[in-house]
């Protein structure tokens, strides 16, 4: 399979993928080394296509049709509440942002989509890899969501503030 015919199918493969696709599994359906795959992708990504590297793979950034930035405050032992909340109701959790005193916006891009993904995060935490961005400023934080409309993101926001995560301008 020459250069531009894997790349056509390693774009295929990850357009058509329900959730991120390994660098290693690319590998062994075009039958190259993972560095191959990586360089492909740079090539891809030169190219103009929106390809995200996640920890669990690479994913199509597809535009989603909606998106709103809400205001939350909850405890570290709620973040798996608030994460589920968000994607059971259709929503992909963009980032995560505080605004610090000293340094100003401090940014983390996170892309949750599935449970699998809120495992993995929560995970990470959990083992000591760090602690969330919320804690530097007394659990408020912000977050990106995207949602198939904006009805949706109204479905969201509603339930956010049932469970009481949602910080109203004061």
């Amino acid at each position: 399979m020459k250069g531009a015919e894997r790349r056509g199918r390693i774009l295929e493969i990850i357009k058509n993928s329900d959730g991120p696709v390994t660098g290693g599994s690319l590998a062994k359906e075009t039958d190259v080394s993972r560095q191959v795959i990586v360089q492909d992708i740079s090539r891809l990504k030169a190219e103009g296509h929106d390809i995200i590297a996640t920890s669990r793979g690479y994913i199509i950034n597809r535009p989603a049709k909606a998106e709103r930035v809400f205001k939350l405050v909850h405890s570290d032992d709620e973040i798996r509440d608030e994460l589920e909340l968000i994607v059971s109701m259709g929503g992909m959790v963009k980032n995560v942002f505080v605004w610090h005193k000293i340094y100003g916006k401090l940014t983390a891009d996170i892309n949750i989509a599935t449970y699998g993904d809120i495992d993995e995060y929560i995970d990470n935490f959990r083992m000591g890899r760090s602690s969330p961005l919320k804690n530097v400023t007394s659990e408020y934080h912000y977050h990106t969501v995207t949602a198939p409309d904006s009805e949706t993101l109204d479905r969201i926001c509603e339930a956010l503030d049932k469970r009481n995560f949602l910080v109203h301008n004061e």
